[in-house]
């Protein structure tokens, strides 16, 4: 199980513990926690390659799957408790994986690059990102083309606002964006 005085993953060469400062300084889980469902993702298909390739047993794998599920339903419900003195996303999930399932989940870091796991996230992550962003491109395309995207107000404020939306969109548009934007939401969908 973790302990209270958890060595830090860069802190191998030091004898004493950090600062205050030194802890707020070089914590990023403030921001990284957005990337939990790409970890947990990637971590999920780490398990199971590795019960698929004989290096844990099939066991072992469901355990921790089991143990990661847990904790993506307790981020998701807003119970997970995120720690700054552990860091980052990655350090956090894994010492809440090991105070749940215990041993088993110490076998997850087999065969397996923290960079690596790191760029893999980030790239799961802004996947993700860019398909939120297409579809909120094709939804202003429809918005912005559609006769019948309704207005709020009487009648006569339709007229007004729906002038008013051009002019204030027409200038933030390039007329390479609209295109740009169909031809990625064609692209991806």
């Amino acid at each position: 199980m973790s302990s209270d005085k958890e060595v830090k993953l860069w802190g191998g060469r030091f004898e004493e513990s950090v600062t205050e400062k030194v802890e707020k300084f070089t914590e990023s889980i403030s921001f990284d926690k957005v990337l939990y469902k790409q970890y947990i993702m990637g971590s999920k298909a780490h398990a199971t390659m590795l019960a698929h390739q004989g290096l844990i047993t099939d066991g072992d794998r469901d355990i921790i799957l089991r143990g990661l599920d847990e904790i993506e339903r307790k981020i998701q419900g807003d119970e997970f408790e995120w720690r700054t003195d552990r860091e980052d996303v990655h350090m956090n999930i894994e010492a809440a994986l090991t105070d749940l399932i215990g041993d088993p989940s110490k076998k997850l870091h087999t065969a397996r690059s923290r960079n690596d796991q790191v760029a893999t996230d980030f790239r799961l992550w802004c996947s993700d990102a860019i398909d939120t962003i297409l579809v909120k491109i094709k939804h202003l395309q429809t918005c912005s083309t559609s006769p019948s995207f309704e207005q709020p107000g009487f009648d006569s404020s339709w007229l007004y606002s729906s002038s008013e939306s051009s002019a204030c969109f027409a200038p933030a548009c390039p007329p390479n964006l609209c295109r740009a934007g169909l031809a990625a939401v064609t692209f991806f969908y």
